[in-house]
């Protein structure tokens, strides 16, 4: 809580759906915000899996016209905007629907930015840039991890720089946040784990942030719960309805934390993986999140204590460094137990990238800028982010 004045604020969509067929309402919720021919932001992934086609079929069955644009990419670049934006005037668009996990939704939430403000998605990178509203806006969520489909948070690749741009900015917060468990049942193991860690990345920077407030200490506390409840069992069985609706909520409230609370080291780091060598960014947070907050510990001991008791740690009469120490064991056995890579080097090879010692200094440059770290609870110098990065090579 503040010490000095203090404004708090908080973002959420106007309406949120959560359920078993709650897609089917997605023709009514754009005729409800205004829309008429939607473009649908998405990619080959959610074409191939045959998610497309369930949506577009309701939206068939509802008589309704829209356009697609299907070549978004994982860590969407600025050139993926930029394809959006022209297939949205080209096909006459006045409104839209992102589907997928982060990525459809950050392209999307890129591409309204340009269309309702001009200009070009660089213009927006930082907080607040826009001064416009973005077209009627659906977001129909596939995974259980980014949360992107309710946030303020749009990150884009800026290809030049090799650099992931954070924009935050309220006006991209979607008008309706949609999640259906349905939808999500035949992600497959690695990316159930990858999108769940990085759920749970979020609730623990938010928990951990210098602007907590008790209204994101609540839903960064039930997220970290769900998580720890649901998370292995939905990577072990992926037909897990329960545990598939039980991550829906969970990635929603770990959103709910961070869309107001922010995020911190992480991310600011994560996102120079990103950039530098596209690496997933879920695996990039897992990997990283137990040395940042190893870091961190010493400014929210007991708050990770807490944590440590929300993870089903049994901490009575530990110290509280000892309880602290705790909750950054339970997060490592979550990341082993859903099969996320050891160390970066690791997950590196696992996508055909070399991830680098060299390249440290360049990528710390970069994530101290990162808009991310400003909510840390420790303030890092370059010498700090570098160890990090070297121990979680």
């Amino acid at each position: 809580m503040a010490v000095r004045e203090q404004v708090y604020g908080f973002f959420i969509p106007s309406v949120t759906l959560i359920g078993i067929g709650a897609s089917k309402e997605i023709p009514n919720k754009i005729r409800d915000l205004g829309g008429k021919k939607p473009l649908i932001v998405t990619d080959q992934g959610i074409v191939k899996a045959g998610i497309l086609k369930m949506i577009t079929d309701h939206m068939d069955k509802a008589g309704m016209q829209y356009s697609v644009y299907d070549k978004t990419i994982p860590n969407p670049t600025d050139n993926n905007v930029a394809e959006g934006v022209e297939v949205y005037k080209k096909e006459g668009c006045d409104s839209l629907i992102t589907l997928g996990g982060g990525s459809s939704h950050d392209c999307g939430k890129g591409v309204g930015l340009v269309v309702s403000n001009g200009g070009k998605i660089h213009d927006y990178e930082g907080v607040d840039k826009s001064t416009k509203p973005l077209p009627p806006y659906v977001a129909v969520n596939t995974t259980a991890g980014t949360a992107s489909e309710m946030t303020r948070f749009c990150i884009i690749t800026d290809t030049s720089r090799k650099v992931k741009m954070a924009i935050v900015d309220w006006r991209v917060t979607p008008g309706i946040a949609l999640d259906d468990p349905l939808l999500m049942v035949g992600m497959p193991p690695s990316l159930t784990a990858a999108t769940g860690m990085d759920a749970l990345t979020h609730a623990v920077e938010a928990y951990v942030s210098t602007i907590a407030t008790p209204m994101t200490d609540a839903c960064a506390e039930k997220a970290i719960s769900l998580i720890f409840t649901f998370l292995r069992r939905a990577t072990a069985n992926g037909q897990d309805i329960e545990a598939r609706e039980g991550m829906c909520f969970a990635q929603y409230l770990a959103g709910m934390a961070f869309n107001n609370a922010s995020l911190g080291h992480v991310h600011a780091m994560a996102h120079q993986l990103g950039g530098f060598y596209d690496l997933p960014h879920g695996e990039c947070n897992a990997i990283l999140l137990p040395h940042v907050e190893k870091y961190n510990l010493i400014a929210k001991v007991e708050r990770f204590g807490k944590m440590a008791e929300i993870m089903g740690e049994n901490i009575q009469g530990m110290s509280p460094r000892a309880a602290a120490e705790k909750c950054l064991d339970a997060i490592r056995q979550l990341s082993q137990d859903v099969g996320i890579p050891s160390g970066l080097i690791e997950l590196g090879k696992r996508y055909g990238k070399n991830v680098k010692k060299e390249d440290i200094d360049t990528m710390t440059g970069n994530a101290q800028k990162d808009a991310c770290g400003f909510t840390n609870p420790r303030c890092p110098s370059d010498k700090d982010v570098k160890a990090i990065y070297e121990a979680a090579l």
